[in-house]
């Protein structure tokens, strides 16, 4: 088995053997602090292994590539996946939950604060990031929502939520910016339901009411 790479001692000059998940751990810090300090467009893998202390290899061994290693330091798509799953008839509440939840642990130095900062400047990388993240919140909404406009839904409910991003964890300024996080839930819940159930989707006309 291979050793993860760590400083040598200084006593006695021998490697000493690191623990691999806090290999992974040093490394997502490392991530987000260089996203922070330098936008994903100018965020390298070599800058990061020297952050974390590890080598540039076992970086690449660890997440493969940049992107991955950028989607891995975001909690967003893994608690995605966990809001969608339950009744369909309280998707909203969860999604609009499980967005607030995670947004109002964020700070400046947060990864996907960061790339939306990229973003607004126009950095091409960062467009294209933010399109892969898209793409996967569309799969992931897709094993739940159905109709023709699903896709168009998904755009709109993703809108909503960046929207809400920018004011209230970028610009931080305005009613929205101080708004208690409950209230916000509450608000965004109301909004996306039309997006998550569709009055189409309900009983057609004609059909008894339950």
């Amino acid at each position: 088995m291979d050793e993860e790479p760590r400083p040598s001692d200084g006593r006695t000059g021998k490697r000493r053997r690191r623990d691999p998940q806090a290999s992974q751990e040093a490394i997502l810090d490392a991530t987000r602090a260089e996203l922070n300090e330098r936008g994903y467009g100018r965020m390298t893998i070599r800058g990061v292994a020297a952050r974390a202390g590890v080598t540039h290899g076992l970086v690449m061994r660890h997440f493969g590539t940049k992107e991955k290693l950028f989607l891995a330091a975001i909690p967003g798509p893994q608690r995605l996946d966990a809001a969608l799953t339950g009744d369909p008839a309280t998707l909203a509440e969860r999604i609009a939950h499980a967005y607030v939840e995670r947004m109002e642990a964020a700070d400046s130095a947060d990864p996907f604060v960061a790339l939306i900062r990229s973003a607004a400047a126009n950095d091409p990388t960062a467009n294209r990031l933010y399109s892969a993240m898209q793409e996967y919140s569309t799969a992931a909404y897709r094993t739940v929502l159905e109709g023709p406009d699903v896709d168009a839904r998904v755009d709109l409910l993703a809108a909503v939520l960046l929207g809400v991003t920018f004011s209230r964890y970028v610009v931080r300024e305005g009613a929205l910016a101080s708004m208690e996080p409950s209230v916000l839930s509450a608000h965004l819940a109301g909004l996306l339901r039309p997006l998550v159930q569709p009055r189409h989707a309900g009983p057609a006309d004609g059909d008894p009411q339950p």
